[in-house]
């Protein structure tokens, strides 16, 4: 950077010259080299702020944007959180939101509140199997919605989704969560039949709750919800 004018003796005005943002600053802080570019990868060498109006943090509190998009990154490109949660393995964000300011733009278009639960950005709801944080694949949802769409891999072994082996009768058994706890959905021989009474219970289910919701979620939030079917190799 270098500077381009004075305001007076202590203070300064300088240019940065990757990409000419012009900001105010003081002069010890330019000795130091503590002006900060707001296009600087600094979130995981991913993230920047951005040149824009929407502002990290308030009262040197960060905004609740600000916390969804840096934890949106942190799940990305943080190798100790997809150590923790390896779900998250080869996840990415897509460039046009590397840029805070974007993403600002696109949560104030799209956030939305549901009274006494907590929100959720969703990647993979509305395309199963999306890996990509984009403005196309992406809508909040509550938690319990979320809650619908979680997989419990290590619980449930080599059997398929929704099913587990029973070693005292040499069965398998099916049952799902159904927000008020397990539903016991049989015992059966195989566990392809185990997987079709899991699958018919859970779809309608979700159906069920996309219903209940219908009047406060996005549309698309809904008909996704409604269209989604689980497979047996989920």
């Amino acid at each position: 950077m270098k500077i381009i004018g004075y305001t007076d003796s202590k203070n300064i005005v300088v240019q940065f010259l990757d990409n000419s943002f012009i900001t105010n600053a003081q002069y010890v802080q330019f000795q130091k080299g503590d002006i900060r570019n707001p296009e600087d990868k600094t979130i995981f060498n991913k993230g920047y702020v951005g040149i824009g109006d929407y502002k990290t943090s308030e009262n040197k509190i960060y905004i609740h944007r600000y916390k969804i998009w840096a934890s949106m990154l942190e799940r990305c490109y943080d190798p100790k959180r997809q150590k923790r949660q390896p779900t998250y393995a080869n996840c990415t964000v897509c460039d046009e939101w590397h840029n805070y300011q974007n993403f600002a733009d696109w949560y104030d278009e799209n956030y939305y509140e549901i009274p006494n639960e907590v929100m959720h950005l969703d990647k993979d709801i509305l395309i199963k199997g999306n890996k990509i944080y984009s403005p196309d694949n992406c809508v909040f949802v509550s938690m319990k919605i979320n809650s619908l769409f979680v997989k419990r891999d290590r619980d449930r072994g080599k059997c398929p989704i929704g099913v587990y082996f029973f070693k005292r009768t040499n069965q398998y058994i099916s049952h799902c969560n159904n927000g008020n706890g397990q539903a016991h959905l049989g015992y059966f021989n195989t566990p392809e039949e185990a997987f079709i009474a899991y699958k018919k219970y859970k779809e309608a289910y979700i159906k069920q709750v996309a219903e209940e919701y219908k009047k406060i979620i996005p549309k698309r939030l809904y008909d996704a919800m409604y269209k989604y079917e689980v497979e047996i190799t989920d």
